[in-house]
């Protein structure tokens, strides 16, 4: 049975994820389903390697993300004031309290990760924690906090594992001959073609609708997060401060988190225009904006 917590339902924002994660699910089924038909006596194999993707993204998505980040648990005696702060949320929220750790780096960021919430780690870094007034570091750990309440990391990985997916298959068809058959021949050559085709229009297709999940579930955060705590203007003033202070961080700092910024609290890198279509994250004014409003509700 699954465990409720004392975060606030966001309806709206439910509906636009299921809605999102619905047509995910409907572009894996009609990608299996073509390449099954491609591929003909070679769909067992196929099946077999999707299942064995899926299973060690699903699995290790905490320890690859910990890993990536040189994040190193504590106890409470290491980092009293984070343990603290995490103590009195979970309390809050009535949520099993999470590993807590911190990576050392410059970057001020936090993320939550872990398929379930008795396997959840919740991360700060070093650069979050010397610049955040206590506050504002409960504001952001709320946020996290939220992810995992919400399972917001297995959702997302199973949103993103057919890219995943697609992306594996292209290189495979490029590169390894997975798909040749007993030999050259005509046949063979399509199939080198339709199914990089098909794989690349899928990975593009379910990497933007990814994305848009993303976005929905970093709004659903803040919310959750602005109303557990009561204190919207403290969650806005750590994202105004944490993305100000992104400009501040060496390109190379920048860089090396990246790849990581869907788990982050705010991304080690925004862009404007275009770029707002494949960020994993809201832009800054569509979070403070929402903020305003529940700022404004509170106080009604």
């Amino acid at each position: 049975m699954a465990r409720t917590t004392r975060y606030a339902p966001d309806r709206g924002l439910t509906r636009r994820m299921g809605a999102t994660l619905f047509l995910i699910g409907l572009l894996y089924v009609v990608f299996m389903g073509a390449l099954i038909a491609l591929l003909q006596n070679a769909w067992p194999l196929v099946l077999l390697f999707a299942a064995g993707l899926f299973v060690v993204q699903f699995w290790f998505s905490d320890r690859i993300a910990a890993y990536g980040m040189g994040a190193r648990e504590v106890t409470p005696r290491q980092a009293p004031e984070l343990h603290g702060a995490v103590d009195r949320l979970c309390a809050l929220a009535d949520l099993p309290k999470p590993r807590v750790a911190i990576a050392d780096t410059d970057v001020p960021n936090a993320f939550a990760t872990g398929r379930s919430q008795d396997k959840a780690l919740v991360c700060a870094t070093t650069g979050l924690l010397r610049r955040l007034t206590p506050e504002e570091l409960e504001g952001v750990l709320a946020h996290e906090l939220s992810h995992v309440a919400h399972r917001d990391v297995a959702v997302m990985t199973f949103a993103s594992f057919l890219g995943v997916l697609a992306g594996t298959l292209t290189r495979m068809a490029l590169w390894s001959g997975m798909f040749r058959g007993a030999g050259r021949n005509q046949n063979t050559a399509v199939l080198m073609l339709v199914i990089p085709l098909v794989s690349a229009v899928v990975y593009v297709i379910s990497f933007l609708l990814t994305r848009l999940l993303s976005r929905y579930r970093e709004l659903s955060a803040d919310r959750g997060a602005a109303l557990l705590t009561g204190k919207p203007s403290a969650l806005a003033a750590a994202l105004t401060k944490v993305t100000g202070q992104m400009a501040h961080i060496p390109t190379r700092d920048l860089r090396r988190a990246e790849p990581f910024n869907a788990f982050f609290f705010a991304p080690a890198f925004s862009g404007a225009s275009l770029a707002r279509l494949f960020s994993s994250h809201p832009t800054l004014e569509q979070r403070l904006d929402q903020l305003g409003r529940i700022s404004r509700e509170l106080g009604r």
